[in-house]
């Protein structure tokens, strides 16, 4: 799908990749909703990722309570990371928050985010990770994210605590500038270092999940990820030095 990009300025844009998700959608919009309404403005973009149930449906029919909402949809599951860079493409806003569609992060932490944004000020600082302090997750997915993080921490150094948190605040210019692959959404921190932008994390809350099933088990999230994690690797060895650059 290509669409050009019509700015509004302040605009907000928040993508939530969704897979068989119905049961959280309208929950999880009206929290955006609550959450940002009454500081800035803002579109609420649900990428339907091929989902199977009513998830669309659910989507449109949160329209009622949540005007800022659009849907996006794949006719073909394709992934998550082809889902946010779906959700980022169609988006006005120059900033994009990303979620998990599962309820488990929290909207309320946006703000923060949005916060620590405008009071560092910085020209640099490109992306905000969130950093899951608290899992509320099984014992085998606490292990699994452990010991993916610490891997790729030592290989990539990409100074991240929790680089797997859907919850998210990046510049939308700089993201479409980087390499785009299955799987990127895990290394976000790395490529926006790669691409010389500031990068922080901020503590947020996490959340147990309550309705509908995980996607993701500790074969897709462990394993995989490793794999993917020498092709970053190689990604970040080969990058371009560039030096001063001035236009005479």
């Amino acid at each position: 799908m290509s669409q050009a990009f019509v700015s509004h300025p302040g605009l907000l844009s928040v993508v939530v990749p969704v897979c068989n998700e119905a049961e959280n959608i309208a929950p999880l919009a009206e929290e955006v909703r609550d959450a940002l309404q009454a500081r800035r403005p803002f579109e609420l973009i649900f990428v339907d990722d091929g989902s199977t149930d009513g998830t669309a449906a659910a989507v449109l029919g949160a329209r009622s309570k949540v005007p800022q909402i659009r849907l996006l949809r794949h006719s073909r599951r394709s992934g998550q990371s082809a889902a946010v860079c779906t959700g980022v493409r169609a988006a006005h806003g120059s900033w994009i928050a990303t979620l998990d569609g599962d309820g488990q992060n929290d909207p309320g932490d946006i703000p923060e985010l949005l916060r620590v944004l405008d009071e560092r000020a910085r020209p640099h600082l490109k992306l905000i990770m969130g950093n899951r302090k608290t899992r509320r997750d099984t014992w085998l997915r606490r292990v699994s994210s452990r010991v993916a993080n610490g891997v790729r921490s030592r290989l990539l150094n990409d100074g991240t605590p929790d680089t797997g948190c859907g919850l998210k605040l990046f510049e939308r210019a700089l993201f479409l500038e980087l390499p785009h692959f299955d799987h990127m959404h895990r290394f976000l921190p790395a490529l926006f270092q790669r691409a010389g932008a500031e990068i922080m994390s901020v503590p947020v809350r996490h959340r147990a999940r309550i309705r509908g099933k995980s996607k993701y088990g500790v074969h897709n999230r462990l394993w995989v990820g490793i794999v993917d994690l020498f092709g970053v690797r190689w990604l970040i060895r080969r990058a371009l030095p560039l030096g001063a650059i001035a236009e005479e």
